[in-house]
């Protein structure tokens, strides 16, 4: 499942959501009806960003909630990204549920009332949410105190590595520190006559691929996003700087120019999503990447022989090992809906309901987010996909620091992180410094 940005339109629209029009009930008492009394037939419409194979996924086991509840028929409508959804919002028509490829947005939906608190119809239902849930979903769902989505489904970063390559540079296990990934990584690169990279050992550019974010590397140093306080901690915390110093190190040690031929060759950031993924046509040895490549590489029909891990940490934060940065799909029934309580039954069946989740986890190669789920997936078989699966559920996984800013902290990041390792920035802490202002600045436009 790819994650998608939204653009500073969307965050306008999220920003306007919580005086959006509608004629639903919003009041903090869920509304409530028995699901198995005498019902009319009801037709829900669900919104979400899903395309192609895993469009069709998703309606299937969406739509065999009429095998629960068989007044109940749903209708999924996809290519609808958070600005959409927000658009309909404000607009006062609201789709029943609402599903979103950006956690980041957990925090506005929750401030705004854009997603409506789910906290009463989970009480009314009497569901435990400890039981439920492990407890990294609660680091993206929800904010102060208001659960205004739930899980359907998660990612997970991990270490891929080709395991012929590894076993061929005479590295017998995958590295667990990032001083060990780029002592791997110098000998499993490999160089054309002329100089050029020829197999990629590890490819550390910022903004190359999705697991090559400053968040996913910040995981292993167990970076803060914001202090105590709230504020910015970018400059602060020196975890960030030491990555930074980590990162480029990497970087130069290879050459900047050679990298970005390399990546150039392979297709670009394009590349990741076809058959020409470095990864898969055996041109990268290893890479941080989502639990979503292993589908992507039987359906690519790719011969790499391989293995995943735990992503690496930081050689002083070993305690970190077999966590990672988690995060993904939610849903929630928005503000403004005629019909609350049914759309809660839809949203309680797919967050919630393990059959359900099972099905569409197997077909859409995405975790599990509930324990029960989890636990009776036939992925866990998979070792592959088993390892995202461990990281999922250990204690230390989470996700970044949500606030009302969406993901505008780590875009602005991500600009910064690739001009530090273009060379671009000649003084680190006074950038950083920067930066947390920068920061601060969209916090307090809220």
């Amino acid at each position: 499942m790819r994650r998608r940005l939204i653009g500073l339109l969307a965050l306008a629209l999220l920003a306007a959501a919580c005086t959006a029009g509608g004629g639903g009930d919003d009041s903090t008492t869920a509304a409530s009806i028995d699901p198995n009394a005498q019902h009319d037939p009801l037709t829900l419409t669900v919104w979400s960003n899903f395309s192609g194979r895993e469009f069709d996924v998703t309606t299937g086991v969406l739509q065999s909630i009429k095998q629960k509840y068989p007044w109940m028929t749903v209708k999924h409508v996809g290519g609808k990204d958070d600005a959409a959804i927000l658009r309909a919002i404000n607009g006062g028509t609201p789709p029943d549920m609402a599903i979103s490829f950006t956690p980041a947005n957990s925090a506005r939906y929750c401030k705004t009332g854009a997603m409506q608190d789910l906290n009463p119809y989970l009480a009314n239902d009497k569901v435990d949410k400890a039981a439920m849930w492990p407890p990294a979903i609660f680091s993206y769902t929800q904010f102060e105190n208001v659960q205004c989505v739930l899980p359907m489904l998660t990612d997970a970063y991990g270490l891929y590595f080709n395991k012929a390559l590894l076993a061929k540079a005479g590295i017998t296990e995958p590295p667990k520190t990032l001083s060990e990934l780029t002592a791997a990584a110098e000998k499993l690169t490999e160089y054309n006559a002329d100089g050029s990279i020829k197999v990629a050992g590890y490819m550390p550019l910022l903004g190359f691929y999705s697991g090559n974010t400053v968040n996913v590397y910040g995981r292993g140093y167990d970076a803060k996003w914001y202090d105590q306080s709230g504020q910015p901690s970018l400059a602060t915390d020196p975890s960030w700087a030491k990555m930074l110093q980590w990162q480029k190190s990497f970087v130069d040690s290879i050459g900047y120019d050679k990298l970005q031929k390399f990546a150039a060759k392979l297709g670009g950031g394009d590349s990741e999503w076809s058959a020409a993924h470095g990864f898969e046509q055996g041109k990268i040895a290893m890479m941080i990447d989502g639990e979503w490549r292993t589908a992507f590489i039987a359906a690519d029909k790719s011969k790499v022989d391989y293995a995943t891990a735990p992503p690496p940490t930081a050689d002083d934060r070993t305690d970190l090992y077999g966590s990672g940065q988690v995060g993904g799909t939610i849903i929630g029934i928005p503000k403004g809906v005629k019909h609350a309580a049914e759309s809660w039954l839809l949203v309680k069946y797919m967050s919630t309901d393990s059959g359900a989740l099972t099905k569409l986890s197997d077909g859409l190669r995405n975790v599990p987010s509930t324990n029960d789920a989890l636990a009776s997936s036939e992925l866990a078989s998979d070792p592959h996909f088993k390892t995202f699966m461990e990281i999922f559920k250990h204690p230390k996984s989470t996700y970044k620091t949500l606030t009302p800013i969406g993901q505008v902290d780590e875009d602005l990041f991500g600009t910064f992180g690739q001009k530090w390792q273009a060379g671009k920035v000649p003084d680190l802490q006074s950038g950083l410094e920067q930066l947390d202002t920068q920061i601060a600045k969209q916090l307090q436009l809220g």
